[in-house]
C-alpha cells in the first residue's frame, strides 16, 4: 500500500521513518517533507494547508492511508475532506481538533467533564483580564486561545509582565488572530509529562510515557518553545499516575468529546502537571508531540501502520502495542535566536558522521537542501535521537551525535533527560 504523510518537521520525519519500515508499505510520500524525509520517501511539493491539492494527489496516486502530522490541516478539516471522498486519513476531524485549536474550548470542556486542570478565566478585553490577574496572583500563565505553533504561552513572574503579555495579545496583536482571546490560568507547580494515546472515539490505547523540555535554556529557564528535547520513558509517570491519567484525563475527555458530538479519533496528547500524587491537565494537542514523537517511535516495537489504519477505520479492537525496553532521548538543535527571530541559511556540517552512530537517528525539522548540502531553514533544525539500555546511555549517545553536528550559532540544551537521572 501507499502512504502519504502530511507535514515537514521532525515529527513527520519520524513518522516517515517508522512507516517506511512496515512490510505492508510499498511507497511513502511526504508533503511537503524535508531533506530528511527525502532519504526515505518521495517528497511532494504541496503545502499542508492546500487541502484540495493533497486530496487530488492522494486520489491520483491511489494512496491507501494519509497520516496528518501538524495541527493546522487538522483544524482546517483535512481528515473530513478525505473521508467525504472515501479516503482513509489518520487524525482528528475538524470538530474534534478544536481541542487544540481553541484553548478556551479545551478548558471549558475540562471544566464540564471534571477533567482536573488549573483554575482559569477567558478574556477578550484587557481590563477584566487585569482584574483576574490581580485576583489570582503571580506567577500566572497567559495563553493565546488559538494555534500559535507552541509559542503562545507566557509564564509571567511579575504583575507588569502579566499585564504586558495580555495587552500584547489582546491589543498589540502579538499572535494575530490566535491571541484575540486569551486564557489566563493559575500557575501549577510540579513536573510536566506528556501523555499520548491512540483512540477510536471509545477505546483508548496509551503510548509509552514521555517528557518534553519546553524552555529554551538549561534548567527550564527562558521563554517557552515548541520543545527543546524529549525522552521516554518518563519516571515521573509511575504506574499509579498512569492509571490516574487514563481514568481522570483521557477517559473523561474522550467520553466528553463524544457526548459533545465531536467523536475524537486519532492521537490525543495531554500535557500533564504532576505534583506528588496529583495530576492536572495543562493542555491538549490533537496530534503527536514534536519532539516526543521521535523518542516514542524509536521505542515502538510494533508496526505502526496497522495501528494507524485501525484508528482511521474507526476501530482499535484487538490492537496492542509492544515497546522496546530501551530508553530513547531526543536533543533538539536550534538556530541562534530561537524562539524569537532566528537565522536561516547556515550550512550544516557533520550529518554523515552523526548518522553513522549506532542506534541514533538525526531527524530533520527545519532544514532545506541547498546544492549538495543541507542548510538551516527553521527555528528547531534537527532532533538528534538515540536509544540506550538506560536513560543515561541514551543521553550519552544522543549528545555524542550532537557534538558531530555544527553550524554557526547552533544552540541546544545540555540537560535533556537530567530529570529522569535525578529520579
Amino acid at each position: 500500500m501507499k502512504v502519504l504523510v502530511v507535514g515537514s518537521g521532525g515529527r513527520e520525519h519520524a513518522l516517515v521513518w517508522k512507516i517506511a519500515q512496515s512490510p505492508l508499505v510499498s511507497q511513502v510520500f511526504c508533503a511537503p517533507g524535508n531533506p530528511g524525509t527525502a532519504t526515505l520517501a518521495q517528497n511532494v511539493d504541496i503545502a499542508v494547508d492546500n487541502l484540495q491539492g493533497l486530496l487530488d494527489f492522494a486520489k491520483k496516486e491511489g494512496v491507501a492511508l494519509t497520516v496528518v502530522g501538524p495541527e493546522l490541516p487538522l483544524s482546517m478539516g483535512l481528515v473530513d475532506l478525505f473521508e467525504e471522498n472515501g479516503l482513509k486519513a489518520f487524525g482528528a476531524r475538524k470538530n474534534a481538533a478544536i481541542i487544540e485549536a481553541s484553548k478556551a474550548f479545551s478548558k471549558d470542556l475540562m471544566h464540564k467533564y471534571n477533567v482536573p486542570t488549573a483554575a482559569y478565566g477567558v478574556f477578550t478585553e484587557v481590563e477584566p483580564a487585569v482584574s483576574f490577574i490581580d485576583q489570582t496572583g503571580i506567577p500566572i500563565v497567559i495563553k493565546a486561545d488559538g494555534l500559535a505553533a507552541g509559542k503562545g504561552v507566557i509564564i509571567a513572574q511579575t504583575r507588569d509582565e502579566a499585564v504586558a503579555a495580555v495587552t500584547d495579545m489582546l491589543s498589540g496583536n502579538a499572535f494575530g488572530a490566535a491571541g484575540s482571546r486569551v486564557v489566563i490560568e493559575e500557575f501549577l507547580k510540579g513536573e510536566e509529562a506528556s501523555f499520548l494515546a491512540f483512540t477510536d472515539g471509545e477505546r483508548i490505547i496509551p503510548l509509552a510515557s514521555a517528557q518534553d523540555h519546553k524552555a529554551v535554556f538549561d534548567g527550564d529557564q527562558g521563554p517557552n518553545t515548541g520543545g527543546m528535547g524529549a525522552y521516554s520513558p518518563a519516571p515521573v509517570v509511575t504506574p499509579a499516575i498512569h492509571d490516574k491519567a487514563m481514568a481522570e484525563v483521557m477517559r473523561r475527555t474522550v467520553d466528553g468529546m463524544k457526548a459533545e458530538g465531536r467523536t475524537y479519533r486519532g492521537v490525543l496528547y495531554a500535557g500533564l502537571m504532576i505534583d506528588g500524587g496529583s495530576v492536572k491537565t495543562l493542555e491538549f494537542n490533537a496530534r503527536f508531540g514534536d519532539p516526543e514523537c521521535q523518542p516514542l517511535l524509536m521505542r515502538m516495537k510494533s508496526d505502526i501502520v496497522p495501528i494507524l489504519m485501525a484508528v482511521a477505520s474507526g476501530s482499535l479492537e484487538g490492537v496492542e502495542i509492544e515497546w522496546h525496553d530501551k530508553a530513547a532521548v531526543c536533543v533538539v538543535m536550534a538556530a541562534e535566536g530561537y524562539p524569537a527571530d532566528y537565522r536561516k541559511g547556515d550550512v550544516i556540517g557533520g550529518l554523515d558522521a552523526a548518522g553513522k552512530i549506532e542506534d541514533l537517528v538525526v531527524f530533520h525539522a527545519g532544514t532545506k537542501a541547498a546544492g549538495e548540502g543541507v542548510v538551516t531553514s527553521g527555528g528547531r533544525v534537527l532532533g538528534v535521537t538515540a536509544l540506550g539500555g538506560t536513560v543515561k546511555e541514551a543521553i550519552e549517545r544522543a549528545y555524542k551525535g550532537v557534538k558531530e553536528i555544527t553550524w554557526p550559532g547552533v544552540h541546544y540544551r545540555k540537560d535533556i533527560g537530567a530529570k529522569a537521572m535525578n529520579r
